[in-house]
C-alpha cells in the first residue's frame, strides 16, 4: 500500500540516526579550529559577495549556507547560547558534536537510544552541580579579576592586540549601567550600552564616552553645534510636506493657483517648525526627512536638527536625555522634552550628547579600527566580552579557563558514573569523555600535541589541583585562575545543558519523514541521502 507520495522521503531507524548524527557532527566540526586563543578565523562570502572574517562561533554557523533540518538545531545551540550567556557558543556546538560521536559508538554496541539520553541527562545535571561546587565568587567592584574575565574573552580574537584597553573600558561601561536590587543582587542592563565604531585609525584609540554618539551631520551649516543644555526632541515625524494618501491630480489654469498651493505648502512647513519652536527645543533629532525649507526656518531658530537617526540611536537617546519619542507634532508639549549638552566634533563628524542628572543612563564605546573587516570583528570581540562581563557581575561566579574546568568535571563525572547502575553508566562516562575535548582541540589548535597535554592535565588534576589548565603558549599546565585565564560559571553551565538538550534531541529521532528532499529551503538540490549525506547542506558536504 502506497501512503506518502513520489517525492516523499523517509529515513529509518539507525539510518535515521546515523545521518542526524554526520549532519550535526559536520556543523560541530566546521567551527572546532576556531576554539582558543590560537583558533583560526574563517573566512565567509554571502551570496552578495559580502565578505565577513571572523572566529566567533554563532556568527560562523549563522552565515554559512547551511540546508539540513539536523544542522539546523545545533546552530540553534549557538544562538541560545549566545543569547543566554554572550559567549562560549564554539564550546557549546563542539561539545554536542563530540556527544553524538560518543553516542553514536554506544549506539553500534547496540545500547539503547534510551539509555545513552538518561545517562546524557543525569551526566549533564551531575556537571551543572559540579560546576557550582568548584566555581570562584567575584565580587561585582573587583574590577581586576572582572578584566580578566574580558581579557579571556576577548583572547584569539582581533580585540586581542588592545585587550588591557578595551578590558578597561568594558569593565567600566558595565559598572556604569550596574544598579543593586532590593535583595542584593547586581543588574546589569546592557540596553544602556551602545557600541559605535569608526574606521579609520588604530584600536588603541578606542574610548568610552558618558552618553551617545550619533554619526550624522546638522542639516543646515547655519545651525548652532554646541549646547551646555539643551531641550531635546527626539521627533519620529518628517518636517516635510504631508502628502495625500492616494494618487491625485490637480488641474492649474493659472500662474495665482500655483502660487497659491506653494504657499501652502510653505505655511505647512512653517507650523511645523513653529510647533517645534513653541515646545522650547534647542536640538531636534529626526528619524524621518527634513525638507530644505523647514532647514532654513530651523536654522533661523537657532536650532539644531539632525535627520534620519537611526531607530536603535532614538531609543538610546531617549535613555540619555529623557523624554519621549514623538509621533505627531499635534500633540508635542514640554513635557515631552528631555534635556542633555551637546556638542560637535567637526574633526570625527560625530555629535556628543551627555545627558544631565543622576537618573540618567547610557554609555558609548567608541571602537576605532583601520578598516570596515576589522573594526566589525573588533565590535563582535568587545559585544561578547560585555556580554560575559555583565554576566559574571550578576551571576557573581568565575571558573578557571584554559580547559582546567572541563578536565575537572570529567574526572568528577567519571567518580558519579560508578555509583550510576545499568548501561547509563556508560552514557556518564561518553559525556565525561565528551567534555575533554575542549582541552584537547585547544591543544590541536595551538600546535601542541593533543594526548601529553590531556594525560599532564589528567595527572595534575588527580593530585588536587583543581584549577590546573592548559596555558597554549607555553604549552604547560599551570594554575590558569592565578595567571589571569577566567571564565563565568554560568556561560559554561549553559553550554553543558545547551549540548546535552541538542544531542538528545538529535538521539530521540529514529524516523525521518520529508515531503520532498531532506532539505529546509525547499530548493532543487540533491540530497537527503542517508548514507552519510548531508541533505543538501549549502556544499558544505561531508568533507569537514
Amino acid at each position: 500500500m502506497i501512503i506518502m507520495g513520489e517525492d516523499a522521503q523517509r529515513v529509518k531507524d539507525r539510518d535515521a540516526q546515523e545521518y542526524n548524527i554526520n549532519a550535526a557532527r559536520a556543523v560541530a566540526e566546521a567551527v572546532r579550529s576556531t576554539l582558543g586563543p590560537k583558533g583560526m578565523d574563517k573566512m565567509l562570502v554571502d551570496s552578495m559577495g559580502d565578505v565577513t572574517i571572523t572566529n566567533d562561533g554563532v556568527t560562523i554557523l549563522q552565515e554559512m549556507d547551511i540546508d539540513n533540518p539536523t544542522a539546523e538545531m545545533i546552530v540553534e545551540v549557538a544562538e541560545t547560547q549566545e543569547n543566554e550567556a554572550g559567549d562560549g557558543t564554539t564550546t557549546a556546538v563542539a561539545i554536542a558534536g563530540e556527544l553524538l560521536k560518543n553516542a553514536q559508538d554506544l549506539l553500534e554496541q547496540d545500547i539503547h537510544p534510551t539509555a545513552i539520553i538518561k545517562g546524557f541527562h543525569l551526566a549533564s545535571q551531575k556537571a551543572r552541580e559540579e560546576v557550582d561546587n568548584v566555581a570562584e565568587s567575584v565580587d561585582p567592584g573587583d574590577e581586576e579579576l572582572l578584566k580578566k574575565v574580558a581579557e579571556t574573552s576577548m583572547t584569539g580574537k582581533s580585540s586581542e592586540l588592545n585587550k588591557e584597553l578595551l578590558a578597561e573600558l568594558i569593565v567600566e561601561a558595565v559598572n556604569g549601567v550596574t544598579v543593586e536590587a532590593n535583595d542584593g543582587s547586581h543588574v546589569v542592563d546592557l540596553e544602556n550600552v551602545s557600541i559605535e565604531t569608526q574606521t579609520g585609525r588604530s584600536a588603541g584609540e578606542s574610548e568610552l564616552l558618558n552618553g551617545a554618539v550619533i554619526d550624522k551631520d546638522p542639516v543646515h551649516d547655519d545651525m548652532p553645534t554646541e549646547f551646555d543644555e539643551a531641550d531635546v526632541l527626539l521627533l519620529n515625524e518628517p518636517i516635510e510636506v504631508e502628502e495625500a494618501d492616494v494618487d491625485t491630480q490637480v488641474s492649474i489654469d493659472s500662474p495665482d493657483q500655483l502660487q497659491k498651493f506653494l504657499d501652502q505648502e510653505e505655511k505647512q512647513l512653517k507650523d511645523k517648525v513653529q510647533k517645534i519652536v513653541d515646545s522650547g527645543a534647542d536640538v531636534v533629532f529626526c528619524q524621518k526627512g527634513i525638507d530644505d525649507m523647514a532647514q532654513h526656518y530651523l536654522a533661523k531658530e537657532g536650532i539644531l536638527a539632525v535627520r534620519r537617526t537611526k531607530k536603535s540611536d532614538m531609543k538610546f537617546l531617549k535613555n540619555v536625555a529623557g523624554g519621549s519619542i514623538v509621533s505627531d507634532l499635534d500633540s508635542l508639549t514640554d513635557a515631552d522634552l528631555g534635556t542633555a549638552s551637546v556638542r560637535r566634533d567637526d574633526e570625527d563628524d560625530l555629535f556628543y550628547v551627555e545627558g544631565l542628572g543622576d537618573e540618567r543612563h547610557g554609555v558609548t564605546m567608541l571602537l576605532r579600527g583601520s578598516t570596515d573587516h576589522v573594526v566589525d570583528e573588533l565590535e563582535r570581540g568587545v559585544e561578547d566580552a560585555l556580554d560575559v562581563v555583565a554576566t559574571t557581575v550578576s551571576d557573581g561566579r568565575v571558573l578557571a579557563g584554559g580547559g582546567a574546568i572541563e578536565v575537572e568535571l570529567a574526572s568528577r563525572l567519571r567518580d558519579y558514573a560508578d555509583s550510576v547502575s545499568g548501561r547509563e553508566q556508560l552514557a556518564v562516562e561518553a559525556f565525561a569523555d565528551a567534555l575533554e575535548l575542549v582541552p584537547r582541540v585547544l591543544a590541536e589548535n595551538a600546535g601542541l600535541d593533543s594526548i601529553d597535554t590531556l594525560v599532564d592535565l589528567r595527572s595534575a588534576h588527580e593530585d588536587g589541583e583543581t584549577h590546573a589548565g592548559l596555558n597554549v603558549f607555553t604549552g604547560e599546565v599551570e594554575d590558569t585562575f592565578e595567571a589571569g585565564i577566567v571564565e563565568p560559571a554560568h556561560a559554561k553551565e549553559q553550554a553543558i545543558s545547551s549540548a546535552q538538550e541538542a544531542a538528545n534531541l538529535v538521539l530521540k529521532i529514529d524516523d525521518i519523514i520529508a515531503a520532498g528532499d531532506l532539505s529546509t529551503s525547499g530548493g532543487d538540490d540533491e540530497g537527503g541521502a542517508p548514507a552519510g549525506g548531508m541533505g543538501g547542506m549549502g556544499g558544505m558536504g561531508g568533507a569537514m
